[in-house]
C-alpha cells in the first residue's frame, strides 16, 4: 500500500509540474515545467536550472515523458496517413518531386501511383517515358503521406482513386496548424462546393466532383466553362477560409459551412474587411462554442 501511494504522490507531482501556462498560448521564455528533471525536452522547448522553457509560440504538447511546444506558425511537418494538396515542381526518373509546403521536397514515385483508368499492374519502361502525360511541372494533385524519409522528407503515394490531378478550382493556402485533423478531408459542401483540406495547409476549393472524373484514375480534366453561380460560391468559400485563418479559427467543415451562411449578407468583395471578419469569425465561434456546449 506504501508503494502505491508513493507511486501515486509521484504522478501528482509530475501533473503539478505544469504550470497553468503550459495549458494556454505561450511564448518565448515562458516556462513550461517547473521542476523538470522527471521530463525529457522536446522540439520548441529548452531547459534551465530545472526547468524547461518555451523556445517559440505556440502550445504545450505531452507525450508521456516527452515535452514540446507546438508552434502556432511553421512549415507542415508531415505525419503517415495526412492528406496533402501539392503542386509537382519537376519531373524526375521515375519519380515527380512535388512542393507540399514542407521544408523539404516530397516525393511521388512511379510505382505509388494508379494508371490512367485506375489500372493495377508493374510499372514498365513505357509507362516512364509517359511520365509527363499523366502528371508534368506545374500540375497540382492531391495525395496521402506514404511514409517519411530519414531527413524528414515525404514520400507520397495516389492509390487511391480519390486522389489524383485536380480539376479547374482554386488553392488557399494557410497555416498548417489551422488545419483540423478530421477522418476525412474531402468534402461535398451543402452550400454546392467541393473542398479538400489538405493537412499541410494547402486546401483547394472547386465544383462539386463528377462521378465520372473521380473515378477515372485521377488524370482525366474536367475543362468545361465553370457557371457564374459556382464561381461566385467558390470566391464566396474562399474569402471565408481566409477570414476564419485571420482569425486563427479552426478549419474543418463545419466552421467553413457556418462561416459561408453567415458571410451572405455581405458582398463576396466585402468578406475580408477587417469589421465583417470580425463578425463572421465571432458568429462561427459562438455557434461552434454552442454545439459543444450541448454535446457535453
Amino acid at each position: 500500500m506504501e508503494i502505491d501511494v508513493r507511486l501515486m504522490s509521484e504522478r501528482e507531482k509530475d501533473e503539478s509540474s505544469f504550470t497553468t501556462e503550459s495549458k494556454h498560448l505561450l511564448t518565448p521564455g515562458n516556462v513550461v515545467v517547473e521542476n523538470g528533471l522527471g521530463f525529457m525536452s522536446g522540439h520548441g522547448t529548452y531547459v534551465r536550472d530545472d526547468k524547461i522553457f518555451a523556445s517559440v509560440a505556440g502550445i504545450a504538447e505531452r507525450v508521456n515523458k516527452l515535452i514540446s511546444v507546438k508552434p502556432l506558425k511553421t512549415r507542415y511537418i508531415g505525419e503517415v496517413g495526412d492528406v496533402i494538396v501539392g503542386r509537382i515542381r519537376e519531373v524526375q526518373q521515375k519519380r515527380w518531386k512535388v512542393e507540399t509546403n514542407s521544408k523539404l521536397d516530397s516525393i511521388l514515385l512511379l510505382s505509388s501511383v494508379n494508371l490512367p483508368g485506375g489500372e493495377l499492374r508493374r510499372k514498365t519502361a513505357d509507362d516512364e517515358l509517359m511520365m509527363k502525360q499523366f502528371l508534368t511541372k506545374g500540375d497540382l494533385i492531391s495525395a496521402e503521406v506514404q511514409s517519411i524519409f530519414s531527413d524528414g522528407s515525404l514520400s507520397l503515394h495516389t492509390r487511391s482513386l480519390k486522389y489524383g490531378k485536380l480539376n479547374q478550382g482554386t488553392l488557399v493556402r494557410v497555416c498548417p496548424t489551422l488545419v483540423k485533423r478530421r477522418k476525412t478531408h474531402f468534402h461535398n459542401l451543402p452550400c454546392g462546393a467541393h473542398i479538400i483540406l489538405g493537412n499541410n495547409g494547402y486546401i483547394w476549393i472547386s465544383p462539386v466532383i463528377n462521378e465520372d472524373v473521380e473515378h477515372s484514375g485521377g488524370y482525366a480534366q474536367c475543362l468545361e466553362q465553370i457557371s457564374r453561380s459556382d464561381r461566385e460560391t467558390i470566391a464566396r468559400l474562399r474569402n471565408c477560409v481566409m477570414a476564419l485563418a485571420n482569425w486563427k479559427l479552426m478549419l474543418f467543415d463545419t466552421s467553413i459551412q457556418y462561416a459561408f451562411e453567415e458571410s451572405l449578407k455581405y458582398q463576396i468583395k466585402h468578406i475580408l474587411k477587417p469589421e465583417n471578419e470580425k463578425d463572421i469569425a465571432a458568429k462561427v465561434k459562438f455557434r461552434l462554442d454552442k454545439e459543444i456546449s450541448f454535446i457535453n
